[in-house]
């Protein structure tokens, strides 16, 4: 039967709403940069707009493992069996094969180093039961420390259309991390580690390139663009910075060293640069940029 032109409306409007529904958000460039201590906000531009997270989401995995470490309800000592659901994460993983076991200070140096995939599913399926059930944790848990329009869907990043963040709130989980675990925190500082044999380099270049960084997370999907998490300490000031949507890795990470040259200056020039770089008494609360 021939649809009448009130049906073939309806059926467009419903098409709309599904694209809408599952084109959240978009790899749009992004930037926020605050200083660690004050909470003075330096740079923000974009900094609200929905984006994919990508690997940075195993910030998040990686917050709840230490939280989980804190309350003894894991050990650093403590096995993990890699399922055949965490093996068949590509592409980044150790790739030890389903059924095998590593420790959590494995899984969770690899995350660090490498951004594996299967060991990020391991860690959530060990304390949530299943990659559901553990993002929703994700969630509550950003949701308490501040990031308001996060919605985490799995533990690792990959694809997922309604697993988005903002600049501002990635910021708000590094700054979490550095503050609630300042001893793990350290291990984002990591250049490469060993594993049964072999020795394995990451692949945040910032962290050869720029003198005075010291973690934390880069990620890339062909829907997120290219994204960096960056902690610096310079002259006695610490900044987390965040670069999201850029279109080659070499790009976000001239971007960011750019952001950091202007707001990690020489101790000369400390003081005059953070009264330029913002307004005082501006918090990673305020809606625009200090800069």
């Amino acid at each position: 039967m021939t649809k009448t032109i009130p049906s073939l409306l309806a059926a467009a409007l419903s098409s709309a709403f599904l694209l809408g529904a599952f084109s959240l958000a978009e790899a749009g460039q992004a930037s926020f940069v605050v200083d660690a201590q004050s909470g003075q906000v330096l740079e923000a531009s974009n900094q609200d707009e929905l984006n994919y997270p990508a690997s940075l989401t195993k910030m998040m995995t990686l917050y709840l493992a230490f939280e989980a470490l804190h309350e003894g309800r894991m050990t650093w000592d403590q096995k993990l069996t890699m399922s055949e659901n965490a093996e068949g994460k590509e592409p980044f993983k150790l790739a030890i094969g389903a059924g095998r076991k590593v420790t959590l200070r494995e899984a969770v140096e690899s995350i660090v180093v490498l951004s594996a995939n299967d060991s990020a599913v391991a860690i959530a399926e060990q304390l949530g039961g299943s990659e559901e059930v553990f993002a929703k944790a994700m969630t509550d848990k950003a949701h308490q420390l501040g990031m308001k329009d996060t919605v985490f869907k799995n533990p690792s990043g990959l694809p997922d259309p309604e697993q988005v963040t903002t600049a501002r709130d990635m910021a708000t989980l590094g700054v979490s991390l550095m503050r609630d675990f300042p001893e793990e925190f350290k291990l984002f500082s990591m250049r490469g580690f060993q594993f049964r044999g072999m020795k394995l380099r990451g692949h945040n270049n910032l962290m050869y390139r720029y003198d005075g960084v010291d973690g934390i997370k880069t990620g890339y999907t062909d829907a997120s663009g290219y994204n960096v998490v960056t902690s610096a300490l310079k002259d006695g000031r610490r900044v987390v910075g965040v670069v999201m949507g850029e279109k080659t890795a070499s790009i976000r990470d001239d971007k960011m060293a750019g952001l950091l040259d202007s707001y990690l200056p020489s101790s000369s020039a400390a003081t005059a640069s953070a009264t330029a770089g913002g307004q005082p008494g501006a918090t990673m609360t305020d809606t625009q940029p200090t800069k």
